[in-house]
């Protein structure tokens, strides 16, 4: 039976090394995204929607992995030498887990700074247009009101 839970316990640590790698995949392309010239707020934010959505799927992995290692753990603590290849399976893929956390920790600082400075970047684009816009407004009403030609004294002689 404990072998049973041990493989589900792999299984479980195998899918959500699967899951981190698409979390770094699309921290990369998110990345990518926040480099262009311009900003694609459509890509960004489909993007970041399936990057939630994996992040959604990190909890119950969780939680079934810790649920499966309580039942198990007093097993595995009385039977440890019987188990040992599952057991270093599993610190091989703890140790894998918690180096791609890392990576996608240090990607999503770095992703913060880089999307930061590309909405100061585009609020700066856009003040410029407002005050173009404005500005060209202005010329033009002040342009028109010059065409006008204000009444003329006229000379009455005949």
């Amino acid at each position: 039976m404990e072998n049973e839970y041990l493989d589900i316990m792999i299984q479980s640590l195998q899918k959500k090394a699967k899951v981190l790698d698409g979390i770094l995949a699309k921290n990369q392309e998110q990345r990518e995204i926040l480099e262009r010239e311009e900003l694609d707020a459509d890509a960004l934010e489909k993007n970041m929607q399936e990057k939630s959505d994996l992040v959604d799927q990190i909890n119950p992995l969780d939680e079934g992995f810790e649920e499966l290692y309580a039942r198990v753990k007093e097993v595995l603590d009385r039977e440890r030498p019987k188990h040992t290849d599952e057991i270093a399976q599993m610190q091989r893929l703890i140790a894998e887990i918690t180096e791609k956390s890392v990576s996608i920790q240090s990607g999503e600082a770095r992703n913060r700074r880089l999307m930061e400075t590309k909405f100061s970047q585009e609020r700066k684009r856009a003040r410029k247009k407002r005050m173009t816009s404005t500005v060209t407004r202005q010329y033009y009403q002040t342009m028109t009101k010059l065409n006008v030609v204000d009444a003329q004294f006229m000379d009455k002689k005949k």
